[in-house]
Order: structure tokens, then sequence, then C-alpha cells
């Protein structure tokens, strides 16, 4: 595991505060309806912008609370394993295929976001590492605890209709998918070429299909 700092966790999180200030401060600003995930904007007004978005903004001081905790623990541990640009690239492609599946799933009428669907796709790819290392024991205990968190928020996203429980599951498999493909940098001999090929053509499979099904949720077809 690299042992220098978090950098790009530390990135994010800024970004984040930034924006949830920049929410509190100047609410005449409507930054959650500009830039959260809003199917019918997408749609009829082209703002594919919201496809990204939407990780970086909350709605309210405790759901940014939550998600920042998390970020800053998870954010940590991932990091180490998946160095700088490849936690980069994993944290966004989570959010993004979070984002996605909000667009195809969730009612017409809600408005999304959060950087959970970005933390679950950390959450996505350190489940896939402890498929690969399952003869070290530290990740198998931080795997296993990570997975009852996952099956945890799962359980009461579909009791609780404030969690999008879309976002969630999108940004889960977007991550173990992005992490899948990239592998770890000291361990990409566990990791064989076809299963990486084939998670990459997964996403992108994943990413046209949610994008059939939001269409078709509003009466359009490719």
């Amino acid at each position: 595991m690299r042992k220098d700092k978090p950098y790009v966790t530390y990135a994010f999180f800024a970004i984040n505060t930034v924006v949830f200030v920049l929410q509190y401060v100047l609410p005449s600003l409507g930054i959650e309806n500009q830039l959260g995930m809003f199917s019918p904007a997408v749609i009829l007004q082209h703002q594919y912008w919201r496809f990204i978005t939407p990780m970086f903004i909350h709605f309210g001081l405790m759901h940014f609370a939550l998600n920042s905790v998390v970020l800053y623990y998870m954010g940590q541990q991932c990091e180490a394993i998946f160095g700088h640009w490849r936690f980069g690239v994993i944290y966004l492609l989570g959010g993004i295929m979070g984002n996605f599946a909000s667009f195809a799933f969730n009612q017409p009428t809600t408005l999304s976001g959060g950087a959970s669907t970005a933390i679950f796709g950390l959450f996505g790819a350190f489940l896939v590492v402890g498929l690969h290392y399952r003869d070290n024991g530290a990740i198998q205990a931080l795997t296993r605890q990570f997975a009852l968190f996952i099956l945890m928020n799962l359980v009461f996203g579909v009791f609780d209709s404030t969690i999008d429980i879309w976002g969630h599951l999108g940004g889960l498999i977007g991550g173990a998918l992005a992490g899948w493909t990239l592998a770890v940098p000291f361990g990409q001999e566990r990791f064989t070429v076809r299963a990486r090929v084939t998670a990459g053509l997964v996403f992108i499979f994943a990413l046209v299909l949610m994008v059939f099904f939001g269409l078709r949720k509003f009466g359009l077809y490719l």
C-alpha cells in the first residue's frame, strides 16, 4: 500500500466543501437545482453536466457531514491501494454510473445528488480488491466491514425514500467495474487482461443500457 498523503481524497473533500458552503451562503443560486440529477432537465434542456455534477452537491448539513466522514476514511484506504490517479478515476466513474442509474430508474420528478454515488464506487472497487486478495487478512477484514455497511445501507434504502438507492447501486457497480478494469498498481498480475477488458466493456454497455431506460421513461427510444 502507498504511504504518501491522499491528495486526491483531500481534493474531492475540498470541492464538496466549497460547493456546500456556496449552497449555504448563497441559497438564491439554487445550486442543487442547477447541478443535481433531474431527468427532465437532461432530456428537455440537454443539461448533460448533470451526469457529473450531482456527486458534488448535498442536501443539508447532515447529508454533507455523513458523506464527508465516509469519504475521508474510505478515500484514504482506497487511494493507498489504487494510487492517486486510479483512485480519482474510480471515484468519478462510480459517481457517473450512479448518476446514470438515477437518471434511468428514479421517478422523473426526483432530484438527487450527493457524494454517496462516488463513495459507493469506492466500496465496489474495494470489494473487487477483496475478491482478488483472499490471502490478505487485513484486506479481508475491511472487505467484510464494508460489505456489511453496503448491505445495511441498501436495506435502509428500501424503506427510506430520501435515500437514492438506485444511485448507490449504480455507484457500487460502476466502481467495481472501474476498479476491476484499472487493477491495483502493485498486483496487476492477479487481474487477468481478459477480465480487465471485459469489465471495461461491461461498464460501457451498462451506461448505454441506462441511457435506453432513461429515454424509455420519457417515451423516447434510441
